[in-house]
């Protein structure tokens, strides 16, 4: 996916397994998914969750060194972590003015849009992978081959990904996939299709 010549979204899946009584004769544990959601460029990492959380402070503080302070990390590794983000997608960062009133640090217009398209993905996840009934579809209705039948609902599209309500009964998961994808399997409402499920994404097939 792309916007502006930067590929946009990379997402990372684990589990992590949570023990909470610690005894030896245990028969089973609790389990939690986690993710973890980067930007990329051409496979270029540019901004994660710490990243993010770094750039969003400097734009509340107006400042590096209040952000650093604010974060508790040092000024050297909040200006190499900007210097990161700036390598990979070859601009500057922030604006900076020195002396008088306005001194300080900005956002450029392009952070800002990264900012924008990182919370966008991450509202998407948080709409289908934080989702109890994702999980519980999963559980009552996944097949050996993590293939799951059943018919497209709602399809949203925006200029880079498009997300597809599947009713696979006796819930609804939703896949998140290219717009090009989705117009290269010409889907429709009311298409039968096949939900993939992967350790790290909801795939989709159209017979």
């Amino acid at each position: 996916m792309e916007c502006n010549g930067i590929k946009l979204l990379r997402i990372w899946c684990g589990v992590k397994v949570i023990n909470n009584k610690q005894h030896a004769n245990l028969m089973m544990v609790r389990t939690q998914a986690k993710t973890k959601l980067w930007l990329t460029n051409k496979e270029i990492p540019i901004v994660g969750e710490g990243k993010v959380k770094l750039l969003k402070t400097i734009d509340v503080e107006g400042s590096l060194n209040k952000a650093c302070g604010k974060l508790n990390i040092s000024y050297k590794h909040a200006w190499l972590q900007i210097k990161e983000i700036e390598h990979a997608i070859g601009e500057a960062v922030l604006t900076t003015k020195c002396g008088g009133k306005m001194q300080g640090s900005k956002l450029t217009e392009k952070t800002r849009h990264l900012l924008k398209e990182y919370d966008s993905y991450q509202n998407l996840l948080s709409q289908t992978f934080y989702d109890k009934t994702f999980w519980e579809v999963i559980s009552l209705k996944i097949t050996a081959r993590n293939q799951i039948k059943g018919k497209v609902t709602s399809i949203e599209k925006n200029e880079i990904i498009a997300k597809i309500k599947i009713d696979i009964k006796p819930a609804t998961v939703t896949a998140i996939i290219t717009e090009e994808a989705a117009e290269a399997l010409n889907i429709q409402n009311g298409d039968d299709v096949t939900a993939i499920i992967k350790s790290t994404e909801i795939m989709i097939g159209k017979e």
